[in-house]
């Protein structure tokens, strides 16, 4: 009764004043004991709702510091105390003063001692109040209403959170009675509270690694007295089965703690904090995991990881050699390191092979692929080729080697010939090579270092080559199944881009090979022809990079229920294309040419236009991140006479999280877009009937350092890439809304052709992170006529996304339609909006209202009324918007239904 009348209290704000004051009555101690928890659990739920902030007073201050400090009360209540004063703080604004709540010293005082208390519950809920205590209020010491109050320092809450794991792990280390996996959940809340602080003080990262390297030794101290003991114990079954146990339980502590301290570098990445004080804590904490036996292999790979890992330290480097105008001494000693390294790892990986350890040695491989750790990942994978028996595992683990081959071998391109120790090691290990090429060693020691030469196309093919055989494999393997669809398709946007970077080597070489034949100062001008044919080949590969770029969105937005983490990865991809568009398109443009316009008219579009879209396309992804390289952007569209009030323009989809990856492709956006600035002032002093040699080997040189830079990045597979499973898509089913047409599709030349329409949700998972509420879907139609042998119907013609020359444009209409919908009011007048292009093109746009079992119903009037005879195919896309306003894509897989114009 009290729970229903706290409900109906919630839909007015006359009522909810006057039962927050009924429920804070009911909290009195004479009340029955069920009477008060259950008040108490409707308070909480006012302010888990947001009603409650303005309803704040002393007396229910009063109230949930008696419930706290009661101690005969239940612990449930008095966490649930906590909790609620948790939701008060999370109301407040942040850097408040003590002044500003009268209730602060006693408030500090009562958080305080119960984060002490020997109830672990109670004891954790009051660390998370405190943590929010320390990250809401400003580090002062003033004078409240009850005396002094002084904040707790973060470096104390530290290690208060710290010692409360330290006495939460050695109990289940020292007895097999405790509910470990009740621990473990508690030990990821205070490592999350943890990371809280780190994010708000990231100068606090040196102390928590730390704290969590001391926490380690002793887990490894630990250990090994166990061990000792049970070796000097009788052997018997019983100790062996518990040896084992502890062993599982000792893992599993471990993978948590390495999973935090990933975390928390990522933390200190973003912050810009990581130092050599950083680098020397995580080796420090990672050798003390290597010099205990009792761990298993896997566990040493992943703590070994954390240094094997170039993309997080990376960072580290440029910022050292930046800060310090480092002669690279620093960048050579930790990438030796780094190397050497290396080879610990290939060391466990192979210890993992030999004991037969199977399944840990592919979650390995696939634990070094998300970490960018190629050579490790090649090699487990490789060899697990030989060790499988079903020929869909084997398929798929050849298509996982093929990509980590392909990375390998780019990844070698930035090592120099000494520091190729990973190729030796492969070499000298009586190891079977699994792939085809017997001479792949000997490639992968000529390529090392092969960076410094004029010609990366040896490299560059072979990596272009595995990337192609990756994606056949799992095509020729899975041909009647969407299982490997996000598989095949990423792959195949990573091939493109190397063919990409490939195709801009080859014109940078041609550049380079004739001006090197042409000596002569008086030809070595380059002739106003020769630079625009550099311009239009290097101009086409800009707008592929762009549109690349797009691809890349659309893959993050179509597979619903991906990680943020690798979301985030894809979103670094585009990022990365989209910064080489605006590179490679800015590279030889030179306005001032009088046979400029003749090149415009060649390619066919608007160059101006054109290139207003590559600035707009890398401003929108860079709006949040960096405020510099987009003021920069901004004086070089001034020099296309692009406008900056198109600058804020930016999709929600385009949005990116300040990972390592982005970080380090930001820093090359930085170079790149002040170095093309330069560059665009300096050709603006040339003639206009001839443009210098030094103009042309400048830009081809600035061209080059920002490829080269780009891929000096390590690149990450996302996670969700070894989540093999169908994908969410859709079928429409579409049929002539004209009964009399039984045959198929058709209209008579002149009338327009009305449809009905089906739309059906395929592989939707019961356990969707989000709920799914609006569904679009758009029709559309060229005058291309259908060829006679596919305008069968019972023909099917699906492309796939990655082959459909549309499908990003056509999605990009979609999105823009979904985006104005969300402004307008009236939705009924924008279901069935409708438009013909210029080129005579039909598009329209329909609404759904699916059922419960995903099935929608819809109807529709195709404009084709000024189509000619023929056949022709009706192109679609649907999306939907889940319950958090995001816009999903939902890939088509179904056919694409043809219709006929009859005379």
């Amino acid at each position: 009764m009290l729970t229903s009348l706290s409900k109906l209290a919630y839909k007015s704000t006359l009522l909810i004043s006057e039962q927050v004051d009924f429920l804070l009555h009911l909290l009195n101690r004479e009340k029955a004991l069920h009477i008060q928890a259950t008040a108490l659990r409707c308070l909480y739920l006012t302010f888990v709702k947001g009603m409650g902030q303005s309803l704040i007073s002393a007396t229910l201050f009063r109230a949930l510091f008696n419930i706290v400090e009661e101690a005969e009360l239940p612990s449930t209540m008095q966490c649930e105390a906590l909790k609620l004063l948790h939701k008060i703080l999370l109301g407040r604004p942040p850097n408040l003063s003590c002044a500003d709540m009268p209730e602060f010293a006693e408030l500090l005082r009562i958080v305080d001692n119960a984060s002490r208390s020997p109830i672990i519950s109670k004891s954790i809920v009051a660390i998370l109040v405190l943590v929010e205590i320390v990250i809401k209020f400003q580090r002062r010491v003033e004078m409240g209403s009850g005396g002094v109050c002084t904040l707790p320092m973060p470096s104390e809450v530290v290690s208060l959170i710290m010692d409360r794991i330290t006495l939460l792990v050695k109990p289940i280390l020292c007895s097999c009675q405790f509910n470990h996996v009740k621990v473990f959940e508690q030990v990821q809340s205070l490592l999350s509270l943890l990371l809280l602080l780190v994010g708000e003080h990231p100068d606090l990262g040196v102390l928590v690694l730390n704290k969590v390297h001391y926490l380690i030794e002793d887990l490894v101290d630990t250990c090994t007295t166990m061990a000792g003991r049970q070796a000097d114990s009788a052997v018997n079954n019983p100790v062996e089965i518990r040896g084992e146990r502890d062993q599982t339980i000792n893992s599993k502590l471990i993978f948590i703690l390495n999973r935090f301290v990933v975390s928390c570098l990522e933390i200190l990445n973003k912050a810009g904090t990581l130092t050599n004080q950083v680098f020397d804590k995580v080796k420090l904490l990672v050798q003390s995991v290597h010099h205990c036996s009792f761990f298993d292999c896997y566990t040493h790979i992943i703590y070994s990881l954390l240094l094997d890992t170039r993309t997080v330290w990376i960072c580290m480097i440029n910022r050292n050699d930046e800060a310090r105008g480092d002669d690279g001494n620093f960048h050579t000693c930790l990438q030796d390191f780094i190397d050497k390294h290396e080879l610990l790892t290939l060391e466990f990986a192979k210890k993992m092979l030999i004991h037969r350890d199977t399944w840990p040695a592919y979650r390995a491989g696939m634990y070094a692929a998300c970490q960018g750790a190629w050579v490790t990942a090649s090699f487990l994978f490789g060899q697990l080729i030989m060790k499988v028996q079903s020929d869909i595992f084997s398929c798929w683990l050849k298509s996982v080697s093929h990509l980590a081959h392909s990375q390998r071998i780019i990844q070698l391109l930035f090592l120099t010939k000494h520091d190729s120790s990973s190729v030796d090691w492969l070499e000298t290990k009586e190891l079977p090579i699994t792939f085809s090429e017997d001479n792949l060693c000997e490639i992968e020691k000529d390529v090392a270092g092969i960076i410094d030469e004029p010609n990366h196309s040896q490299a560059l093919v072979v990596a272009y080559q595995s990337l192609i055989s990756a994606e056949r494999t799992l095509e020729t393997a899975f041909t009647s199944t969407n299982v490997f669809f996000f598989q095949r398709w990423f792959l195949a946007l990573r091939a493109k881009l190397l063919g990409a970077v490939m195709e801009i080597f080859r014109v940078l070489s041609t550049i380079q090979s004739e001006q090197k034949t042409n000596n002569d100062a008086l030809v070595r001008k380059c002739t106003i022809v020769d630079s625009i044919k550099f311009l239009q080949q290097i101009t086409q590969i800009s707008f592929q990079l762009k549109r690349l770029s797009q691809e890349f969105d659309l893959i993050a937005t179509s597979f619903i229920g991906i990680d943020s983490k690798s979301s985030n990865i894809i979103k670094a991809v585009a990022l990365n294309c989209s910064l080489l568009a605006v590179s490679a398109g800015f590279a030889f443009y030179i306005p001032s040419l009088p046979a400029y316009q003749n090149l415009t008219c060649g390619l066919g579009s608007s160059q101006k236009c054109s290139h207003a879209m590559l600035i707009q396309n890398l401003v929108g992804r860079l709006w949040n991140l960096d405020h510099e390289v987009t003021s920069n952007l901004g004086m070089l569209a001034e020099v296309i006479g692009l406008s900056k009030n198109c600058f804020h323009l930016q999709s929600k989809n385009q949005i990116l999280d300040s990972s390592c990856e982005v970080k380090n492709i930001v820093d090359v956006c930085n170079y790149a877009v002040s170095g093309i600035v330069c560059w665009q002032n300096e050709a603006k002093m040339v003639q206009d009937d001839k443009i210098r040699s030094e103009v042309i080997t400048n830009g081809s040189q600035l061209l080059l350092n920002i490829i080269l830079k780009l891929m000096n990045i390590p690149f990450r597979v996302p996670k969700f890439f070894f989540k093999v499973r169908p994908c969410v898509g859709s079928e429409l089913f579409i049929s002539s809304a004209d009964v009399r047409n039984v045959d198929g599709i058709s209209v008579s030349t002149g009338f327009p052709l009305s449809l009905n329409l089906c739309l059906q949700l395929k592989n939707v998972p019961p356990d969707l992170p989000v709920r799914l509420t609006k569904f679009y879907c758009i029709l559309h139609c060229s005058q291309k006529l259908v060829l006679d042998g596919q305008s069968n119907e019972k023909t099917p013609w699906s492309p796939q996304p990655w082959e459909d020359s549309d499908v990003v444009e056509i999605n990009e209409m979609l999105f823009q339609y979904v985006t104005e919908c969300t402004k307008r009011t009236n939705y009924r007048k924008c279901f069935r909006d409708g438009d013909i292009n210029n080129d005579g093109a039909v598009t329209v746009f329909v609404h759904f209202e699916l059922s419960a079992r995903g099935q929608g119903f819809s109807n529709c009037l195709l404009d084709v009324s000024h189509f000619p005879v023929g056949s022709y195919r009706i192109k679609w896309h649907c999306c939907c918007i889940d319950s958090q306003g995001s816009y999903w894509s939902l890939l088509p897989l179904n056919a694409e239904p043809v219709f006929t114009v009859l005379s």
